[in-house]
């Protein structure tokens, strides 16, 4: 990392109308990047749906968080600035990562296809393994395989555009990290910015969204829930790695 982790300007581009997980996103990616809050700069594009180069020129890496209510398949007043956005971020070379909702908008808007799929959702913690070009790869080379990762997601990816390389898979999901050949930027199906309590606290507030506010299905994905202590450092490797 060229740039001291003290001194790192970062981006979050949030997708949420609910305050309370909007507020609670901030505090993880904050977590799970090791910096501070005054580092960040936290633009929820449901407030602010035109965004532009302006508002990342001087960040040293951009994430796109997760969208709860909102799916990719659907177009939103925001829809259109971010993809003209991400693709000036991509072709000026600069770091870029999108959990889950954002891996999602990373996948389709660049030739990709996304859908929903009862038989792909994952909602919990899961064994992630890695692919041959993981195992090579710069930012996953050091995890081991499997490791385990926090998911909560309906939308999945089923193909993915050029230049895109396959990193991770479950036994559901066959996109669950992904990297553009050359360059720094990566999606991540499962959430990145969560670990195990973190995920607990999503889930509480998505209850009826994920599971239509089944309370024995709910106790049975938190007693299901691990450490993820692999992926829990994710995202400060990467910012180690390129910001």
């Amino acid at each position: 990392m060229a740039t001291p982790r003290t001194r790192l300007r970062l981006v979050l581009f949030q997708i949420r109308e609910d305050p309370v997980p909007l507020l609670q996103e901030q505090s993880c990616f904050i977590e799970r990047c090791l910096v501070t809050r005054d580092q960040f700069t936290f633009i929820n594009i449901v407030d602010t749906p035109n965004v532009s180069w302006k508002d990342v020129e001087n960040a040293h890496a951009i994430f796109i968080g997760g969208a709860g209510a909102f799916s990719v398949k659907e177009d939103h007043r925001f829809t259109a600035p971010l993809a003209d956005l991400v693709h000036e971020i991509l072709e000026r070379d600069r770091p870029l990562f999108g959990a889950c909702w954002g891996h999602q908008f990373l996948v389709k808007n660049t030739g990709g296809t996304v859908i929903e799929d009862p038989d792909q959702e994952e909602i919990g913690t899961y064994s992630v393994s890695l692919t041959s070009e993981g195992v090579a790869d710069p930012l996953f080379g050091e995890f081991p395989s499997p490791f385990w990762a926090q998911l909560g997601h309906k939308d999945s990816a089923t193909s993915l555009g050029p230049g895109w390389r396959e990193l991770a898979y479950t036994a559901k999901s066959r996109y669950q990290a992904i990297r553009l050949e050359g360059r720094p930027v990566y999606g991540t199906q499962f959430h990145s910015e969560l670990n195990e309590e973190r995920l607990r606290e999503r889930l509480l507030v998505y209850l009826d969204d994920y599971i239509g506010g089944d309370l024995e299905e709910f106790e049975k994905i938190i007693r299901g829930l691990r450490p993820s202590i692999d992926a829990d450092r994710m995202m400060a490797r990467f910012l180690e790695l390129y910001a």
